[in-house]
């Protein structure tokens, strides 16, 4: 690996700047939902039941894995040419070659959504409530994946807490992502003193059933039109997972470079 520390520091600068646009999303968010309060109303129970399943997947997500788990093997995939199949070998890959890992697999994934939401989005109603699991678990398993391509083991429980916190990230207000962000450097730094602002976590996590909540509000908005359905399906479901794809790379490039900016200054001192 030939990563200075200045080049480390400049990427990692890059980062927190990516961090610091996060905070221009939040009033369009809370624009774009106003008109879900009178949905909320016309939204069939078991709809509403639907997103309610959420929490309990997750929870059960953190505590076992359940059905979502990548495994490890698949690293052989995202690094073809380097025929690597163990995180440690992924530990000593230049961080580059793990960005371009991840750019293809999350331009895969983003194709695989596509599809996804058009064809719940063309069925109408009976498909919606299967969209719904299914775009969850497409997202952790995006997450978990791009854990693997920077050499972190998401079958760890640590880690699959730090999965859901960027899951939690995507979906919370400005409130809510300064929460969560100060929440992950504590993930990393586990020798910082614990400060959590528990009003804004539960704040976060009302976001994330509220933004679940809205892509079916907007679908079913748009059911009526068959065509538009199928557009409107997969564009959302395509967001989603773009979004996903990019705060996971972004969170943990930075666990990463700050990881080699560690061993840099280790190295200096000695």
């Amino acid at each position: 690996m030939n990563e200075t520390k200045q080049y480390l520091n400049e990427e990692l600068a890059k980062i927190n700047e990516w961090e610091k646009d996060q905070s221009d999303l939040w009033f369009w968010e809370k624009l774009g939902r106003l008109p879900f309060k009178l949905l909320d109303k016309f939204t069939p129970q078991f709809l509403q039941n639907k997103v309610g399943v959420i929490l309990d997947e997750l929870g059960s997500y953190i505590q076992s894995g359940g059905k979502y788990l990548s495994s490890v093997k698949s690293l052989r995939s995202y690094y073809p040419e380097k025929g690597i199949t163990a995180l440690e070998e992924v530990d000593r890959l230049p961080i580059s070659d793990m960005d371009e890992a991840v750019t293809k697999l999350s331009g895969n994934r983003k194709r695989i959504a596509t599809v996804q939401g058009a064809s719940t989005g063309f069925g109408g109603i009976f498909t919606l409530s299967i969209d719904i699991p299914l775009l969850l678990g497409m997202q952790l398993k995006t997450l978990q994946d791009i854990a693997l391509c920077y050499g972190y083991d998401p079958n760890d429980k640590q880690e699959r807490m730090f999965i859901v916190k960027i899951l939690q990230f995507v979906s919370s207000d400005i409130v809510g992502k300064k929460a969560i962000l100060n929440q992950i450097t504590h993930m990393n730094n586990p020798s910082l003193p614990a400060n959590r602002e528990v009003i804004s976590e539960l704040q976060g996590w009302r976001e994330v059933v509220f933004s679940y909540r809205d892509q079916i509000g907007w679908k079913k908005l748009f059911q009526m039109i068959p065509v538009a359905g199928l557009l409107f399906g997969a564009f959302i479901n395509r967001s989603a997972v773009n979004d996903i794809a990019e705060a996971g790379m972004m969170l943990y490039r930075k666990r990463k470079i700050m990881e080699r900016l560690q061993s840099v200054t280790e190295v200096i001192e000695e």
